[in-house]
Order: structure tokens, then sequence, then C-alpha cells
């Protein structure tokens, strides 16, 4: 069910707070190093970025989550992170911090995922030996879940212009959508709509509890019906052995073990008067 409100400032709330923090602090050390070091700056920007040429091929996997905290100047992180706080506050507000790391962080692996595969199409533009850098497809991830979850909710463009969440965010991703499909900028679009796209895609898919709950109950799922099958083996050559001794089923269709002496009797019913569970 959307939310209906208003959108004021936001307090920070942990999980934003710690992401804010990080990326500010991780922006002022290639700051420094650009200045003092521009040769070690070069170089994790290439180790750090999403480069996609060392994910396939050399198997840098922290790639999918670390490009995720350089950014290419002042600007790019100002808003970037003016957005995760805008946003992201109140989404962990509801969620709490444990499901919105989560949250974010699948739409920024996501995000790059689909980077990594289009640009080995080379469409758009897109080379897979050029790094890619910043938060956005985490962020498109936190608009897309505004958008659904919030979708009346009022939102004030620079303190006057008021407009629903979901046509904002509507905006955003066409936005983004025609700036990928343009001659320039694709590679950054792509990894904005990868993040909104696996942002929907969770929201769709996943339970409310989170994927620690999905993987649990398919886990003791999995183990259950391991048991069960286990328990049926058994059973058949159980029974095939006292049918080579003339005696009769001891087992249900479940493989659980049935007395044919007692007959059929109610719940935790037994011979002689006792209860047994």
């Amino acid at each position: 069910m959307p939310r209906i409100g208003q959108l004021g400032f936001p307090p920070f709330t942990k999980a934003v707070k710690q992401l804010v923090w990080a990326n500010v602090a991780v922006f002022l050390l290639m700051l420094v190093l650009e200045r003092t070091e521009p040769l070690l700056h070069a170089r994790l920007v290439v180790d750090f970025g999403l480069v996609p040429t060392l994910v396939a091929q050399k198997f840098y996997l922290w790639q999918l989550i670390t490009y995720s905290f350089l950014h290419a100047g002042i600007g790019h992180i100002f808003f970037n992170l003016l957005t995760l706080w805008m946003f992201g506050s109140q989404i962990e507000t509801d969620w709490g911090s444990r499901k919105f790391y989560e949250y974010y962080f699948f739409c920024v692996i996501g995000a790059a995922l689909v980077t990594l595969g289009v640009s080995f199409t080379h469409a758009l533009g897109m080379n897979p030996d050029s790094p890619t850098v910043g938060a956005s497809g985490g962020l498109y991830g936190l608009l897309v879940a505004y958008g659904i979850l919030y979708a009346e909710q009022r939102v004030y463009i620079y303190g006057i212009f008021a407009i629903k969440a979901k046509i904002l965010v509507a905006v955003w991703l066409a936005i983004a959508l025609l700036n990928a499909l343009s001659a320039q900028g694709g590679v950054n679009n792509v990894a904005h709509l990868g993040g909104a796209v696996f942002g929907y895609l969770y929201l769709k898919m996943v339970p409310r509890r989170g994927m620690e709950f999905a993987f649990s109950e398919g886990f003791y799922g999995l183990r259950n019906r391991y048991h069960r099958w286990k328990r049926k083996q058994a059973a058949k050559k159980f029974e095939v052995y006292m049918r080579e001794h003339d005696r009769s089923q001891y087992f249900d269709e479940h493989g659980n073990f049935r007395d044919p002496d007692t007959g059929e009797k109610g719940n935790g019913e037994s011979e002689g008067g006792k209860w047994v569970n």
C-alpha cells in the first residue's frame, strides 16, 4: 500500500550516515592523491572502479561494489549523497538498516552486472576497458523503491514546485533512458537503469523480510525434502525385507513408521490409554 505524505528534510539514519561518511572519506583521499600522486590515483581508479574486462578476465569481483564509492568530482558526489540522504533515510526508517543495506548493494551489484553485459556489446559507445564510477546504480534503486512505496507523497523541487513521487521517479528514469540512448553518456546511464531494474525486481520478487529470510526458507525446505526422501528410501528397503519375512506394511507413503497392530486411532492416542506426541 503506497504511503501518502509530504517529503521534508529527513534525519540522517544509521546506514545512510555510514554510507555518506564512507563516500566522503574515499572522495577526500582520492582528491589528495590526485594532487600529490596522480599515478597512484589513476591506478586506484582502474583497480577499484568498475572495469568490465578486469572483472570478466581477471576476476576483480570486488569492483562490483567498490566502484560505487568512487566519484568523478564534487558535483557528482554532492548530488549523489544528497539523493541518498533525501530518499534513503525514509526507506531505512521503514525497513531497518539491515534490509536497507541489502537492497542498496543489491542494486549496486545489479547495476554493475548490467554495465558489464552491455559494455561487451560495445553498444551505446560503451568500452569494456573504461572504468565506471559512482553510486548512481544504488541510488536509482532507492528512487524506484521510493516511487513505489511512497507513490502519492509530494516532493518539493527547490522548495517551490510540488510533484508526486511516482511522477518524479518516472521523469528521472525517462531522462536516464534518453541519455543512455544518446551518443554521449551511455555508460553512466546504463548503470543508472541497471540499478533501477534490479531495484524493481527486488521489490517484486524478494519477501518483505529480505533475502536472508528467502535463502533460509529455501535451505530448510530443501533440507526437509532431502530428509523425507531418505526416510522413503529407508522405508522401501525395510518393507522389502519385511515382505520377504511375510510381515505387513510398517510405513506410510511419507516414510513414517505406522504400527500395523494398532489400527486407526485419533490424534495422539495409543493403546493402554497413553498419549504420545
